[in-house]
């Protein structure tokens, strides 16, 4: 399984990106056979008033089983890492090819100390500069459902 000396991995600055576009862009690269390294993802936002945005993913807690509600619920994700995977299965094939592409999928609080001289590529199209209302951070979001990163 010779790749004949081509490397197919991304590293990916999320810094100051929209949660949305980057998680379409990474879910693309994914399906065409990359390996996609994000860093700084708690760095990245989403669009809209803060407070509307905090309200509605914990909206998303509320939400129980109809099976015995009080013992159980649906698993939801409270870590940056976690939001964004999240982002991201949901514009993959629910099938076996959107499995493997997501476990292609590496995601990172900060940037560790061995990814530390690697060359990150911004996505320009993605970036957050050209919104003009609010955006609240995905570490803000994290922090509000829990997170004590």
């Amino acid at each position: 399984m010779s790749s004949a000396g081509l490397e197919r991995v991304v590293y990916i600055d999320a810094e100051n990106l929209i949660l949305g576009r980057l998680a379409s862009q990474v879910a693309k690269a994914l399906l065409e056979g990359y390996t996609v390294y994000v860093f700084n993802i708690e760095k990245a936002v989403e669009s809209g008033d803060p407070k509307m945005v905090k309200d509605s993913y914990k909206i998303w807690l509320e939400l129980k089983t109809l099976r015995n509600p009080q013992k159980q619920s649906p698993k939801r994700p409270r870590t940056p890492e976690a939001i964004f995977k999240r982002a991201v299965k949901g514009m993959l094939p629910k099938n076996w090819k959107g499995v493997k592409a997501l476990k292609r999928l590496k995601v990172f609080v900060g940037v560790p100390p061995e990814f530390k001289n690697k060359k990150m590529i911004k996505l320009e199209n993605a970036s957050a500069d050209r919104l003009s209302g609010y955006r609240v951070s995905v570490a803000e979001i994290a922090r509000s459902l829990g997170w004590k990163g």
